[in-house]
């Protein structure tokens, strides 16, 4: 038995969720990808997936072997790299996670530049806005805003960004401009319920900073439900640039008070923690982040 063919097989089972899926990832029959898998359980004495009706899921046993079984895996594909002392080589599959809005704004359409630099390579991309678990996952790599959770990841700043208070014309021609942060009291705020964005901000200019509490009817959990509410007349928001950028540049949103600032948003590249930080993962981060600079306003 091929220990390393069949760590590569059941890591790609879990990662796929269905020996065909699997198979036709591996360019297999479906009974070779199911008999490496039952061959496996047999020699580690130990049953590694659960079978039902909605998939495959790891048991506890199966779950720590996958996270063994894909770091050997990962330093095999930098071993091989290194010897050929290239950085132009990058192969198998890549697996990001980024939140829904700042993916398909900034990431996915300069997609296709990071793939043709690299044909061999395959990447899937997750978008969710939660902060998923990337050991339980399969995950090579995380985009993320804001403050993280765990101060014991993995993590590396790519990037900074600015927050505005945002609306459309129409909404503000009928509530009024805000010309002080104060004036924000008697507005209708669409209000970003995930982490990290509550309704108090603390706005500075010169020396001088003023806290306000913002109020809505209206609470979303996802960015696009704020880009949604916002488009849609129903009040002003705070957000990042990132957020807005085209109906910034457009003229569709408006910034107001701009002579104030708000506290900036980071993001971060964030890797599973004990893991090793593979080349894909380091080259696609170094990706975003020049694309980040290069389409800055």
């Amino acid at each position: 038995m091929d220990r390393f063919a069949a760590m590569q097989t059941y890591v790609t089972v879990v990662e796929a969720g269905s020996f065909s899926r699997a198979a036709r990832t591996l360019q297999l029959g479906q009974p070779a990808v199911s008999k490496s898998v039952a061959q496996l359980e047999e020699r580690l004495g130990t049953r590694l997936l659960l079978r039902s009706p909605r998939g495959l899921t790891p048991t506890d046993a199966g779950q720590r072997f996958y996270e063994h079984a894909k770091r050997a895996l990962d330093e095999a594909d930098e071993a091989d790299l290194a010897a050929r002392s290239t950085s132009s080589g990058l192969t198998g599959r890549l697996r990001v996670t980024a939140a829904v809005t700042f993916a398909r704004l900034h990431v996915m359409p300069s997609l296709k530049a990071f793939m043709d630099a690299h044909p061999e390579l395959d990447i899937d991309v997750e978008l969710d806005d939660r902060d998923i678990d990337l050991l339980e996952e399969g995950m090579d790599v995380a985009l993320r805003m804001g403050d993280l959770a765990d101060s014991n990841m993995t993590a590396r700043r790519i990037a900074q960004g600015s927050r505005i208070v945002v609306g459309t014309r129409a909404y503000f021609e009928a509530a009024g401009i805000p010309r002080t942060p104060a004036d924000l009291s008697r507005h209708e705020a669409i209000l970003y319920s995930r982490r990290g964005n509550g309704p108090t901000w603390s706005f500075t200019r010169n020396s001088k900073e003023v806290s306000v509490t913002l109020s809505g009817r209206v609470r979303v959990g996802a960015a696009e439900g704020i880009r949604s509410a916002v488009l849609a007349d129903m009040g002003l928001a705070v957000v990042s640039t990132w957020m807005f950028s085209p109906e910034l540049a457009s003229g569709e949103i408006v910034p107001v008070l701009t002579d104030w600032a708000l506290p900036p948003i980071d993001l971060w590249a964030v890797f599973p923690a004990g893991r090793l930080v593979t080349s894909k993962a380091r080259a696609f981060v170094d990706f975003v982040e020049r694309t980040l600079v290069e389409h800055a306003p």
